[in-house]
């Protein structure tokens, strides 16, 4: 895996404007994040076009369907190369261990356990008890018990997490470059530098660089400060 951990999330529309902003930050940033939207709107000649950048890439596709499904779709991206692939620990074993022999031998797989926008209340709803914190440890341990290299996780978790799974491979999203200012919800928010002293091994940032006035600049700033 690149040194720079930094992974830039292409959250933009246009394939063209994905490009562009891919090869301007490419010096600062060591991986491009590609997600559901992105791959349904450009497939396989979108990953390539992105790929041309010349960064590891990053399938954020969270596959989660019958474990014959999963493998099969692991084997059809094969051909794009991907050094990061997301499934839904919620899957189950057999599928995430259906993922990871199907993926390529520089894949890393990693679980999604709880999506960020589910609170405890949307999951008693579908069924699952307990807090929402509870479950994605369970689903830690679950992806680790299946053989996955890592998982998702908040960067609140990141430090509890790896005490359990000493040697694994921990994406961190949502992160704010913060200048040390409380933000609107209470919550600490995490910054990348925060994140990666906790022992993530992947940060990845959206908005705060696509969508700044200046994104080479704002890359720049997060780069300095890992």
């Amino acid at each position: 895996m690149h040194h720079n951990p930094l992974f830039l999330a292409l959250d933009l529309p246009r394939l063209d404007a994905a490009v562009a902003l891919a090869q301007k930050v490419k010096g600062h940033v060591g991986g491009l994040k590609l997600g559901l939207e992105f791959f349904c709107a450009h497939g396989h000649h979108g990953v390539h076009e992105i790929a041309h950048v010349g960064l590891p890439i990053f399938l954020d596709l969270k596959l989660h369907d019958i474990p014959n499904t999963v493998a099969a779709a692991m084997q059809s991206i094969h051909v794009l190369e991907p050094a990061i692939v997301t499934v839904h620990a919620a899957g189950g074993r057999a599928m995430m261990e259906d993922a990871k022999a199907a993926a390529g031998e520089h894949c890393k797989v990693v679980a999604v356990t709880v999506l960020t926008s589910l609170d405890e209340g949307d999951l008693a709803a579908t069924g699952i008890g307990g807090s929402a914190h509870d479950q994605a440890l369970r689903l830690a341990d679950l992806a680790h018990s299946a053989g996955l290299d890592g998982i998702v996780c908040s960067g609140h978790e990141v430090a509890a997490i790896r005490r359990q799974w000493k040697d694994g491979f921990f994406v961190v999203p949502g992160l704010r470059p913060g200048t040390g200012k409380p933000s609107a919800d209470q919550k600490r928010t995490v910054t990348p530098r925060e994140a990666r002293d906790a022992g993530a091994s992947v940060l990845v940032v959206g908005r705060p660089i696509s969508r700044a006035e200046d994104p080479v600049a704002a890359a720049r700033a997060i780069e300095a400060t890992l």
